[in-house]
C-alpha cells in the first residue's frame, strides 16, 4: 500500500454559519458599546462632580472599552470571511491579531491610570474626597457590567468565539473594578482619604492584568502553541480507539481562531490495501472532529511501521527501478505476462515483493515449488529487496 495518505485542510462554516456568526457577534458588541459609552460618560462626569479619582479611572476604563468594542467588530467581520486563494486556512487569525492589540491597549490604559494615582499619593493636596453620588454611580456600573458579561458570554459560547469570550471577561473585570471603586469611596467617606487613590491603582492593575492575559494567550496562538494537555489526551483516546489503529505518534495541534487543527501519524497493518488504509484514516479524522468540539480538521498520515524507530525507506529504488532489475531474472523462470499482480512493501529500509500468479501457470506441486524457489532466489539480484513471496490463485 502507499506509504503516505494525507488530507488537505479544508474549512466549513460552523453550526451558526459565518454570516450568522458575524451578526451575533455584531449585535452583542453594539449593545456593549452603547452601554460602555453611557457608563463612561456617567462615571467621568459623576467622578468629577463627586471628587472620586477611582471613579474617574473606572470611567476611562469604560471609555477604553469603546475602542476594544470597535476592534471586536472589525475582527468579527473580517475573520468570518471564507478561505480564499491567498488565505487557504481562512481568516480566523485576524481575530487573534486584534486580540493582541486589544490586550496592549488595556495594558497601556492600566499603566497610565496607576502612574496618575501614585502621583496623587505623593502629593496629598491633590487627593480627592468622593461623596455619595460617586458611590451610587459605582453600584450602577457593577450591575450594568455584570449583565453585559452574562449576555456576551452566552453568545460567545454559542458561536465559539474566543474574542467574544475575552470581551465578556473584560466586562466582568469592569464590574470587579467598580467593586474596588465602591470600597475606595466608602473608605474615603469614612475618613481615609488615601483609599480612593489606592483603589484607582487597584483598578489599574486589574486592567493591565486582563490586557496581559488577552495578549499572551493570542501571541501563543500566533506562534502555534499546542492545545492544553487535557484536550490532547482526549484526542489521543479517540484516535487509539478507532478500529485498525495499532498506535499513534507525532500528534501535533494548533489553534486557528476559535478552531483547532490536528496532525497525527497512525500505525496500521503494513500489508493493508490502500483503500483500507484510507478508510481507517477517514474514520480517525471524522471521529476526532465529531467528538472534540473545537477541532475543525485533522491531517492523518498513515504509517505501515513506526517511522521513529524503523530504518528509513526514502532512499530505496522506485517501483519501476525494482521491476526493471528483477524482471530479467523472473523471465528465466516464468513468462512475466502470467504475473497478475506485483505488490511492494517498503518496510524497515528494505522492499518485500509479493507476486500473484494463476494456478494455470503451473502443472503440479513440484513445478510450483520450483517456481517459488526460483523467484525467491531472484531477490539476491538486488540488495534492497528483502525477499520475494509468491501466491497462486
Amino acid at each position: 500500500m502507499g506509504h503516505n495518505h494525507d488530507h488537505h485542510y479544508h474549512f466549513v462554516p460552523g453550526e451558526a454559519g459565518d454570516a450568522a456568526r458575524f451578526q451575533a457577534a455584531k449585535r452583542v458588541t453594539i449593545v456593549g458599546a452603547v452601554v460602555n459609552a453611557l457608563l463612561s460618560l456617567a462615571k467621568v462626569v459623576v467622578g468629577y462632580i463627586g471628587q472620586s479619582q477611582a471613579l474617574i479611572a473606572d470611567g476611562v476604563h469604560s471609555l477604553s472599552d469603546l475602542v476594544t468594542d470597535a476592534m471586536v467588530l472589525f475582527a468579527a467581520k473580517h475573520s468570518s470571511r471564507e478561505a480564499d486563494e491567498s488565505h487557504p486556512y481562512g481568516h480566523a487569525r485576524i481575530e487573534t491579531a486584534v486580540t493582541v492589540a486589544l490586550g496592549a491597549v488595556l495594558i497601556l490604559v492600566g499603566l497610565g491610570i496607576s502612574v496618575d494615582a501614585m502621583q496623587r499619593l505623593f502629593h496629598p493636596e491633590q487627593l480627592l474626597a468622593p461623596g455619595a453620588v460617586a458611590l451610587v454611580a459605582a453600584v450602577i456600573s457593577v450591575l450594568a457590567k455584570e449583565g453585559l458579561y452574562r449576555y456576551t458570554l452566552v453568545v460567545a459560547r454559542r458561536i465559539r468565539s474566543n474574542l467574544l469570550r475575552a470581551n465578556a471577561w473584560h466586562h466582568r473585570t469592569d464590574a470587579a473594578s467598580s467593586v474596588v471603586v465602591i470600597f475606595g469611596v466608602v473608605a474615603t467617606m469614612a475618613g481615609l482619604p488615601y483609599f480612593d487613590a489606592i483603589a484607582a491603582i487597584g483598578v489599574a492593575l486589574m486592567i493591565a492584568k486582563v490586557g496581559w492575559d488577552l495578549a499572551w494567550h493570542s501571541v501563543r496562538e500566533l506562534v502555534d502553541t499546542g492545545l492544553e494537555a487535557d484536550r490532547i489526551e482526549a484526542i489521543e483516546r479517540v484516535i487509539v480507539n478507532v478500529d485498525g489503529v495499532r498506535a499513534m505518534h507525532m500528534l501535533r495541534t494548533r489553534r486557528m481562531g476559535q478552531d483547532a487543527l490536528v496532525d497525527v501519524h497512525i500505525l496500521v497493518d503494513p500489508r493493508l490495501s490502500v483503500s483500507e488504509g484510507h478508510h481507517i484514516s477517514e474514520t480517525v479524522r471524522t471521529r476526532v472532529i465529531q467528538e472534540i468540539d473545537e477541532v475543525q480538521d485533522v491531517l492523518v498520515h498513515i504509517d505501515p511501521e513506526d517511522d521513529e524507530t524503523a530504518a528509513p525507506s526514502i532512499d530505496l529504488p522506485s517501483r519501476q527501478q525494482i521491476l526493471a532489475a528483477l524482471r530479467p531474472h523472473w523471465e528465466k523462470i516464468i513468462s512475466t505476462d502470467q504475473i497478475r499482480q506485483v505488490m511492494l512493501h517498503y518496510l524497515d529500509g528494505k522492499v518485500a515483493v509479493e507476486l500473484i500468479l494463476p494456478m494455470s501457470a503451473v502443472g503440479d506441486h513440484a513445478e510450483a515449488d520450483a517456481i517459488v524457489r526460483g523467484l525467491a532466489r531472484s531477490a539476491e539480484a538486488m540488495e534492497e529487496v528483502s525477499g520475494v513471496r509468491v501466491y497462486f490463485t
